[in-house]
């Protein structure tokens, strides 16, 4: 009997191995790869999507947007000073607050009904990307990099250089980065960050002739590509992430830009 369970337990983890072995193969190779909502949207806005248009009645009649309504309007100041250090309207970092919030607030359904509604707060993120911007790191760091570099494109000039150095007695970057950008009692420097990501976007594509200041739309699809996806060219097109409100689905530069030119906080955030 003995003989007979150890061989039967023998062939169970022959079993088990045999599925891992199958199962590291097909994600090393690619074979379970389905094309990603982000990816298709790029795609979508190097090559040429038609614009979208989307009504504000879908989330602005919301229990979420009431609850994000109100922890907007209590961030007010600190989004102006740091859209102020920045150099960009308050609106448009909000604008693409509103879209990672509603997008987060939609998909994250249990942490919204246990703190983002009862505490009406906005939602940080502290795994893949960070705060409540949903900024990734490395997007911070090229924000940092291009700050200081004069040959870049993106470059914004001197009176921009520290405004994002830290302290010299600071000797884990790193740490200090993810502490300032994940503050939860303090989003200035989220909103720094997006601020200064949004005003190098803008920025690039002055120099490059194509004037993008006046479409929020335009700036919230790069913002949430990323800079490497930052081509100008004459007919940029709208996208980004899918965000599902309901029964509309929008894509993250699409929701951004319909709220940036709502009525919508107007007499907080003015256009």
């Amino acid at each position: 009997m003995l003989k007979k369970f150890f061989t039967v337990l023998l062939y169970v983890f022959a079993g088990i191995g045999f599925f891992l072995v199958i199962g590291y193969v097909a994600v090393r190779f690619g074979l379970t790869n389905e094309s990603g909502i982000i990816d298709t949207q790029r795609e979508s806005f190097l090559g040429g999507a038609v614009y979208e248009s989307v009504s504000v009645k879908s989330f602005e009649e919301s229990e979420e947007w009431r609850v994000l309504e109100e922890a907007l309007i209590r961030d007010a100041s600190v989004i102006d000073k740091a859209a102020h250090d920045a150099g960009v309207p308050s609106r448009l970092i909000v604008a693409n607050l509103v879209a990672e919030q509603l997008r987060l607030f939609f998909t994250e359904r249990e942490a919204y009904k246990q703190f983002f509604y009862p505490l009406k707060m906005l939602g940080p993120q502290t795994q893949f990307s960070w705060g409540v911007m949903g900024m990734k790191e490395e997007t911070a760091m090229a924000v940092e990099a291009h700050l200081k570099d004069s040959s870049s494109p993106f470059y914004l000039g001197t009176s921009y250089e520290h405004l994002l150095d830290f302290p010299p007695e600071v000797t884990d970057i790193k740490t200090e980065r993810f502490r300032r950008m994940t503050d939860q009692h303090d989003h200035y420097y989220s909103y720094l960050y997006a601020g200064l990501y949004l005003r190098q976007l803008m920025t690039q594509w002055e120099r490059s002739g194509f004037t993008i200041a006046e479409r929020p739309d335009i700036l919230a699809t790069l913002y949430n590509i990323g800079f490497t996806r930052s081509l100008p060219k004459p007919d940029p097109k709208v996208g980004g992430a899918e965000i599902t409100i309901g029964t509309t689905t929008y894509s993250f530069g699409g929701l951004a830009g319909t709220f940036y030119r709502s009525d919508l906080l107007t007499d907080v955030f003015p256009h």
